[in-house]
C-alpha cells in the first residue's frame, strides 16, 4: 500500500500522457501508486502509458463518462491515505509530490493540500497566480480564508492540490452530472468544512494553451454545478459569496456572448458583489462583439498577453 494515490484521467490526451506521467514518474517522493482511467480514449492514449513498465502504474477502462466519473474511478481504486490529481495534459516538478506530503505532516487536520502553480498560455509565456494581499509570497502553513484568498486566482488547482482519502466519500466527491467546474463544487463543499493549507513552492505547470481543454468547450454545451446549493452559507459567508460570485459573473458574460440572454440574467440576478465597470460595459455589449472580442483576447494570450475582465 502507497501512501499517496496519483490519479490521472486519460481522453485523448495522446499527445501528451507520456510527457505528464514522466513528471509523475520523476518525483523525488516515491512512495505512491498511479491510477489512470481510460475515459474511452479513441486516439491510442493508453497504447502509450503501456509502454511505461514501472509497477506503480496502473489502468482502468471505461466508456466516456467525463472526468468527474473517472476521477471517482480512481478515488475507489486508490489504497493511499492522500490522493493527488493530475490532468493528462499537466506537468509536476519533481518537487510536488514531496511538498504536498510535507505539507499534510505539517498540518494533519485539513481537508485539503495545495501547492503553487505557474499557468503556460503560450509557447514562450508562463503566468504565476496572484493570491489575495493577505497571502505573502512566502507564506506556507493553513489559510485564514480560503475563498478571500481564491479571489483573484483560485488557490485550488486539481492538478496542484491532494485531499485525503477519507474525506472524498458521500457528498464530497465529484460531481459526474456537472461538466464543467466539478473541481469548483467539490473544493467548495470542502473548503466549507476543512482548513485548507498552501505551499510556498511552486510545483506544477498548468497548460492552458493545451488544445481540446473541456476549459474551451462553449458555454450552451456544459452542465454547469448549481449555486443554490450554497444558498445558505453564502449568507453567512461575505467571502465565499465573493468568491461565487465571480463565476457566476464569468458564466452570464459568456452566456450573453452565446446569445442566451435569459439566462446570462439569471446569473446576473443572484450577484450581490459590485461588478467591475469594464465587465458592466461588456454585459453591454451586443453578442457579436463580445464574440470578436473574445477571439481577439484569444489571439493575445497566444503571443503571451493575459487579462481578466471581472477584477
Amino acid at each position: 500500500m502507497s501512501s499517496i494515490s496519483v490519479i490521472i484521467p486519460l481522453y485523448n490526451k495522446a499527445f501528451s500522457i507520456a510527457e505528464t506521467l514522466r513528471s509523475v514518474l520523476q518525483q523525488t517522493y516515491t512512495d505512491f501508486e498511479v491510477i489512470i482511467i481510460d475515459d474511452g480514449s479513441t486516439d491510442g492514449g493508453l497504447d502509450i502509458v503501456s509502454q511505461f513498465t514501472d509497477p506503480r502504474i496502473q489502468w482502468v477502462q471505461q466508456p466516456n463518462l467525463g472526468a468527474a466519473a473517472a476521477r471517482n474511478t480512481g478515488i475507489e481504486k486508490a489504497t493511499g491515505e492522500l490522493i493527488a490529481f493530475i490532468d493528462a495534459d499537466d506537468y509536476w516538478y519533481p518537487n510536488h509530490l514531496e511538498a504536498l506530503y510535507k505539507l499534510q505532516t505539517d498540518f494533519p487536520n485539513c481537508g485539503l493540500y495545495c501547492s503553487r502553480y505557474q499557468t503556460k498560455i503560450s509557447k514562450n509565456t508562463l503566468l504565476t497566480p496572484n493570491y489575495s494581499n493577505s497571502i505573502s509570497e512566502n507564506f506556507r502553513g493553513v489559510l485564514s480564508d480560503y475563498f478571500e484568498a481564491s479571489l483573484i486566482h483560485r488557490v485550488s488547482l486539481t492538478s496542484a492540490c491532494a485531499i485525503p482519502k477519507k474525506l472524498l466519500k458521500n457528498d464530497f466527491v465529484f460531481n459526474s452530472r456537472v461538466s464543467s467546474g466539478q473541481d469548483l463544487e467539490l473544493f467548495t463543499k470542502i473548503g466549507l468544512k476543512y482548513p485548507v493549507a498552501l505551499h510556498n513552492e511552486y510545483t506544477v505547470l498548468y497548460h492552458f494553451e493545451t488544445p481540446n481543454s473541456l476549459a474551451k468547450t462553449p458555454i450552451l454545451e456544459k452542465k454547469l454545478m448549481d449555486f443554490t446549493q450554497f444558498a445558505a452559507a453564502e449568507t453567512q459567508n461575505k467571502s465565499l459569496k465573493k468568491f461565487l460570485d465571480l463565476y457566476r459573473l464569468e458564466y452570464a458574460l459568456h452566456f450573453k456572448m452565446a446569445g442566451a440572454t435569459e439566462k446570462s440574467n439569471l446569473y446576473l440576478h443572484d450577484i450581490a458583489t459590485k461588478i467591475p465597470f469594464k465587465t458592466k460595459l461588456l454585459l453591454g455589449t451586443p453578442s457579436f462583439i463580445l464574440r470578436f472580442l473574445l477571439t481577439l483576447k484569444q489571439q493575445l494570450k497566444k503571443i503571451g498577453i493575459d487579462f481578466s475582465v471581472y477584477h
